[in-house]
């Protein structure tokens, strides 16, 4: 993503951008109190485990009275598995206390990274340099040890990005654009990138052979790290590389050139460990996910129509031809592209919601409603995505669709994505609500973009991920099962349910109330145990944590009446 490499940079431009699911049975019918209890198999732990769950026939909640909004949560529907994998973040620098699942390294800056030597080029991020940035020492794959050292500390998964252009930085200095070094700068400067050495591989590769090599950096992660679980992505949006490096590759990437990269440095990551998961094509976004972003309206696009659907058919016949799937994740990036008239910024009339620097009220709202977009067919977000569209963007639903059609059985992931509002109230509560989505549409993978607290305070965003994963700050979580919820107004109100697997009375439901006031929830609970009290925990404006609140008491059999503090997230358990 547009990962700036420079703090002064980022603070300029403040820019954004820088377990598989099992199979479920039984999971009762798509509405009404006639559904009789259902089966999960294989639900995901957070370890990403799973046995099967057997969740009885419901006992029918009471009326709750009088509401601003209903919650309806109910134990027999819409029950699935959970991936552990969507609690993902960009970096590992709230690890102790957020309960992140993945690490990712990815951004602009792994582009062009040398696993040998750690140098990489900034790109267009900064003057198109090569540096030490990343790390400042020459040992192999150094630059690496602070995602995987702690995601193996914390029981995570790493994301790790391989390289897939035809060079990668060869040296650190001098500074300034590698361009002006001479014509020859791409041999000067530089390293061939290589899918496969085609020898002996080595923990200790030749630094002075002219090459760099996939699969052996693939073996010397797997060498020291191969008991935990490795995700390998293949580059970082290509569809731009022709403007965030043009130092290695000026011309926009072509259809035909994308899909030979892929498969062949797949195929160098499964030679060396087949059990390593890759994920492609990690686009930057909506006009890369159609057109390859430069390609539109090239020959490419006339003849094979919109990259994605072309991309899963040509990674199905990758795998027919190889004998075994080469690219397990489609993995996008997604950044809302909403704007708001707003003046809240002197001399600006347009913002986007992404905009890391602007509280307004109304970049507020329309940030909280953002997240509907990823699922909702009846809301249209009414930017420039749903006006080409002519409707609802309704992303996961579109994407799982396309995958449905032409390769089965590739999982969904996207690992760089924010709604902005790191800093406020609002971020927390899109972030929630994100992540709340992401477990009930069936996403298998996901990493936050992590705007690192000391530089830009996202610690509204973290406490967002600390609702789903560590509510109580002891390691509480909601449930690796998700369960039927619905609220009676999505535009003002979210609400997502879970059991666990090991314990179907663990119930855990995430209610989320987008007003700027007060709203009362009347909340009804199918599930065959009666719960009398439910603990609370909330998010709210009052600061940047989750913490403790009064617990509630049920106004009937299985229902309760609770009242959301305005714009929060809530976290209730009820209790038999």
């Amino acid at each position: 993503m547009r990962c700036f490499t420079r703090l002064w940079s980022a603070l300029l431009m403040l820019a954004v951008g820088c377990g598989s699911s099992s199979a479920v049975t039984g999971a009762g019918g798509s509405g009404g109190s006639g559904a009789t209890g259902g089966t999960v198999t294989g639900a995901g732990g957070s370890n990403g485990s799973g046995g099967t769950v057997s969740i009885g026939s419901p006992i029918e909640p009471g009326d709750p009275g009088a509401a601003d909004v209903t919650f309806t949560i109910r134990t027999d529907m819409d029950v699935h598995p959970i991936s552990p994998l969507i609690y993902g973040w960009n970096g590992a620098d709230a690890i102790a206390t957020d309960g992140q699942t993945v690490v990712r390294a990815g951004g602009n800056r792994w582009t062009a990274y040398n696993w040998e030597n750690n140098a990489s080029n900034a790109g267009s991020d900064y003057m198109f340099q090569n540096d030490d940035y990343l790390d400042k020492s020459a040992a192999p794959g150094h630059a690496l040890l602070a995602t995987l050292d702690p995601a193996k500390a914390y029981g995570a998964a790493a994301l790790i990005t391989v390289p897939i252009v035809d060079y990668v930085a060869g040296d650190t200095s001098p500074g300034g654009d590698v361009r002006n070094s001479g014509a020859d700068y791409l041999t000067t400067r530089f390293k061939q990138n290589q899918p496969t050495k085609g020898s002996a591989l080595s923990l200790a590769p030749d630094a002075t052979d002219g090459a760099v090599y996939q699969d052996e950096f693939v073996n010397w992660v797997k060498t020291s790290y191969g008991n935990q679980q490795v995700i390998f992505s293949l580059d970082n949006e290509p569809d731009l590389w022709s403007s965030t490096h043009a130092e290695i590759h000026p011309t926009p990437v072509t259809y035909a050139e994308l899909v030979m990269r892929n498969t062949e440095y797949a195929a160098a990551v499964k030679s060396v460990w087949p059990a390593a998961e890759v994920a492609g094509f990690v686009s930057y976004g909506w006009t890369g996910y159609l057109y390859l972003q430069e390609a539109s309206g090239s020959s490419d696009v006339k003849t094979y129509g919109q990259f994605i659907p072309y991309y899963l058919d040509q990674m199905k016949a990758a795998e027919q031809a190889a004998g075994r799937r080469l690219v397990d994740y489609l993995d996008l990036h997604w950044y809302p592209e909403t704007y708001v008239t707003d003046n809240y910024q002197a001399g600006q009339t347009q913002t986007r919601i992404v905009d890391q620097a602007d509280p307004s009220a109304a970049i507020q709202a329309a940030r909280l409603q953002a997240p509907r977009s990823l699922w909702d067919p009846s809301y249209d977000e009414n930017n420039w995505i749903s006006q080409g569209l002519k409707g609802p963007i309704k992303l996961i639903p579109r994407l799982k669709q396309w995958i449905a059609d032409h390769y089965p059985g590739t999982k969904l992931s996207f690992s760089e994505y924010t709604f902005g509002g790191g800093h406020d109230i609002s971020g927390g509560v899109a972030q929630a609500d994100v992540l709340g989505i992401f477990g009930r549409e069936g996403v298998d993978l996901a990493t936050a973009w992590n705007w690192p607290d000391s530089m830009m305070g996202n610690v509204y965003e973290i406490a967002g991920l600390q609702v789903f994963r560590n509510y109580d700050g002891q390691g509480a979580a909601f449930g690796d099962t998700s369960i039927h919820g619905v609220t009676t107004d999505d535009a003002v109100s979210s609400v997502y349910a879970s059991v666990e697997s090991g314990n179907v009375d663990h119930v855990v439901i995430v209610a989320i109330n987008k007003k700027t006031t007060a709203a009362t929830a009347g909340i009804k609970i199918a599930h065959p145990t009666q719960f009398h009290t439910a603990a609370v925990y909330t998010l709210t404006s009052a600061g940047a944590a989750v913490t403790p609140a009064p617990a509630i008491t049920a106004v009937a059999t299985n229902a309760f009446s609770y009242t959301m503090p305005a714009m929060s997230v809530s976290v209730l358990v009820p209790q038999p």
